[in-house]
């Protein structure tokens, strides 16, 4: 599909700037024009007089905007970086602008429901794949959007932010989406892979998730690294199994965006996933940990989405099941652990 013009003479659009949002932004900043949407217009004039975002430095280049139909008219490429909680409404409020020349890369790891209409995951009896989107199905379904991809792999924002090595995945069915996202992200502090994988890649940041939050669990408790090192391991094999389940390959989760993601996220206090489970082990329950946090800890949500799928697929995830009763049902972290612990897993690697 032929672009309207180079990108190369193009603005890249940024829409969410949050941690990770800042962070991508000030690299794609290196090399282009970066115009950034916010929602909040103290956001927009912070970024525009000030060159921060809710006191994260930002470079001076980067400019701001409220309006959505500015974005896409000033960028062909635009990274969406918003929470996943509020992602559909953001596509659905960029979808009026956004054309089929459009490429659209997301950097969220996070699942939306698809249900009919007054229904909830509480209300809901089965739920099935169809009802369940990863955010480029999101995208796909609110917009005219077709050259679509995702970013995905152990990209911790504060590390980012300093500059430090890391390496990420780009995703997509689209070639020319996988060499664009490459050309403008790539530096000699930043490696970018590509993989046609999409859903494969998503999931497995997606899924990451649930088991970041119980290594913080074991972390609270003061547990070393021979049970660290069991849940991570037992914890590929639990999303590889989810990740087939719900359509991708056992190739992303062995990847950087899978292992490579998981390792980074469940030996680190910067995730925020990481953090919830550590401070439920230390005694808070979930609404404090909650009421607290600056951003989303994704996994939450995850946790109760892959929970109701599991009710209505053949199949078993006890890390993600204990850890759903843990989160939701006042199941002591230290039972969940024994449970885990008796639990008969009799084969150690089953999906080669």
């Amino acid at each position: 599909m032929a672009s309207r013009k180079s990108s190369k003479e193009k603005t890249i659009g940024v829409v969410g700037i949050g941690s990770f949002g800042a962070a991508i932004a000030n690299m794609l900043a290196e090399k282009n024009k970066v115009m950034v949407y916010a929602r909040k217009a103290e956001v927009v004039e912070e970024i525009n007089s000030a060159h921060q975002a809710q006191g994260r430095p930002l470079n001076p280049a980067i400019r701001a905007t409220q309006d959505p139909e500015e974005v896409c008219e000033a960028c062909e490429v635009l990274f969406f970086m918003v929470p996943s909680s509020g992602f559909q409404d953001v596509a659905r409020n960029f979808a009026p602008f956004l054309h089929p020349y459009h490429l659209v890369i997301h950097g969220t790891k996070g699942l939306c429901l698809n249900l009919p209409q007054g229904q909830t995951l509480d209300t809901v009896k089965k739920l099935r794949r169809s009802q369940l989107l990863t955010m480029s199905e999101v995208i796909q379904q609110e917009t005219v959007a077709v050259r679509v991809g995702c970013l995905a792999g152990p990209n911790l924002s504060k590390e980012l932010s300093q500059g430090q090595p890391a390496a990420t995945v780009i995703a997509s069915k689209f070639n020319e989406v996988i060499l664009e996202g490459q050309r403008l992200l790539r530096s000699d502090r930043f490696q970018v892979y590509g993989n046609s994988d999409i859903i494969g890649v998503e999931l497995s940041g997606v899924l990451k998730n649930i088991i970041a939050i119980a290594a913080g669990a074991l972390a609270g408790l003061g547990l070393g690294e021979n049970a660290k090192g069991l849940l991570i391991s037992r914890g590929m094999v639990e999303m590889v199994h989810l990740s087939n389940a719900l359509g991708g390959s056992v190739k992303s989760v062995i990847g950087l965006a899978g292992i490579g993601d998981l390792v980074a996220t469940c030996n680190s206090e910067n995730s925020r996933n990481f953090t919830v489970g550590y401070r439920l082990a230390k005694g808070e329950t979930l609404e404090q940990i909650q009421a607290d946090m600056e951003e989303v800890a994704e996994g939450i949500n995850t946790v109760k989405i892959i929970k109701a799928f599991l009710e209505t697929a053949d199949l078993r995830a006890p890390i993600t099941e204990n850890l759903y009763r843990v989160l939701f049902e006042d199941l002591e972290i230290e039972e969940a652990l024994q449970f885990l612990m008796k639990y008969p897993f009799n084969v150690d690697v089953n999906f080669v």
